[in-house]
């Protein structure tokens, strides 16, 4: 089959930023997607174009419009999600943006009632099920096809530092669970999710969907649910690692990073000079290492098998894209990703409070109301108060 790729300006940039509803007075999941959905439709029929539905019905997507930049895409969505808050404020809903909720349980969630979100769940069973997960999707125009494919194979050397910087998920169905990422492992779990396959060609990539329709493993392209993918339709590479993130700052500061990445290989490209590349067994490892550890892992560099500390790591990634975020104008937002680096990131912020407020329930509660609190501020706040 032809698997379409549509035109897309270079280097565009669009974000997704998936947010939990939760009860204001007691931090559990509130089933109120479809109420906050329906509220916002311009005329009761058609959705509102950046507020969507997701697979459970204690979320919501914003989605930004197209941008040049990082910042202007962020500005869209804080737009947005002024109308959500007016529909959300007065049913005593706040929004809370993490790789997954500290306390509320899978089983008791509802799922939105979609055909194929029913579908993913007949089919996973009990995986499916535990999909209390929270992302960002951020897509990034390429103005060539031929491009895609090398770009994302080059993109899985730098997953270890976005996993880690964005990891928010330590807490699942109530106890900490070892993990920066809990969501990383959860999510990989369902059928064509989890790393890309390493496909040299175009037409590779189109044998394997030929394969999972004809097979009926997916009922389309967007089925396929890998970390890293095409996203043919519109022309442009979704990265999918990060975790939920909690705060606008930090949201910008990972889309620019990700935005500076792709532009940063699409010159290297352009230059006809070769782009970093993994082994798949490293790639795994790197995945597995980002998600336990965090900030703390030690990751794998290249095919040699040389090995750094995640952060300094980072430190010298920061420094390399920095020509492609003066071209891209959002200098200000990658050097975001070094607070990150010397602060903490979102999951250590959460054991801290957690810690705080006790053992148990209570100092769950606490990391809600602090996770709350933070997208209120619009950036990370000190877990001391």
């Amino acid at each position: 089959m032809g698997l379409e790729f549509a035109r897309s300006a270079r280097s565009t940039v669009g974000l997704e930023w998936e947010l939990a509803l939760v009860d204001a007075d007691s931090g559990d999941m509130r089933q109120a997607g479809p109420s906050v959905v329906a509220a916002l439709s311009p005329d009761g029929v058609r959705p509102h174009p950046h507020v969507h539905p997701e697979f459970l019905r204690n979320t919501v997507e914003l989605v930004s419009g197209v941008a040049r930049t990082v910042g202007a895409a962020g500005a869209d969505l804080m737009r947005t999600l002024a109308e959500v808050r007016a529909v959300t404020d007065p049913m005593r809903v706040e929004l809370v943006s993490a790789g997954t909720h500290p306390f509320s349980h899978w089983s008791t969630q509802k799922v939105t009632d979609k055909e194929r979100y029913h579908t993913v769940v007949d089919r996973a069973q009990m995986w499916g099920r535990q999909m209390l997960i929270y992302g960002v999707h951020v897509h990034v125009g390429v103005e060539d096809r031929a491009k895609v494919l090398p770009i994302i194979r080059s993109l899985l050397v730098y997953y270890p530092h976005l996993q880690a910087l964005s990891a928010s998920s330590p807490f699942f169905d109530g106890r900490d669970t070892g993990y920066a990422s809990m969501r990383a492992l959860l999510f990989q779990q369902l059928p064509t999710a989890g790393l890309p396959y390493q496909f040299e060609t175009w037409g590779q990539l189109e044998h394997y969907v030929e394969d999972m329709l004809r097979t009926g493993v997916i009922d389309e392209f967007n089925d396929v649910r890998w970390d890293v993918r095409p996203a043919p339709r519109f022309g442009t590479i979704e990265v999918r690692v990060c975790d939920g993130v909690s705060n606008l700052t930090e949201l910008l500061a990972l889309s620019a990073l990700t935005h500076c990445l792709v532009e940063h290989l699409s010159t290297r490209i352009d230059d006809g000079r070769p782009l970093p590349s993994m082994p798949q067994w490293f790639v795994q490892e790197n995945k597995w290492r980002a998600a336990r550890y965090g900030m703390d892992a030690i990751i794998i560099l290249d095919d040699a098998g040389k090995e750094e500390h995640v952060a300094h790591a980072t430190r010298q990634l920061v420094a390399e894209l920095e020509p492609a975020a003066e071209r891209l104008g959002c200098v200000a937002e990658l050097a975001g990703v070094l607070d990150i680096v010397e602060q903490g990131a979102s999951y250590q912020r959460q054991r801290a409070v957690a810690a705080a407020h006790g053992p148990g329930h209570e100092g769950l509660e606490a990391v809600v109301a602090h996770l709350v609190a933070e997208l209120r501020a619009g950036h990370p706040l000190s877990p001391g108060g």
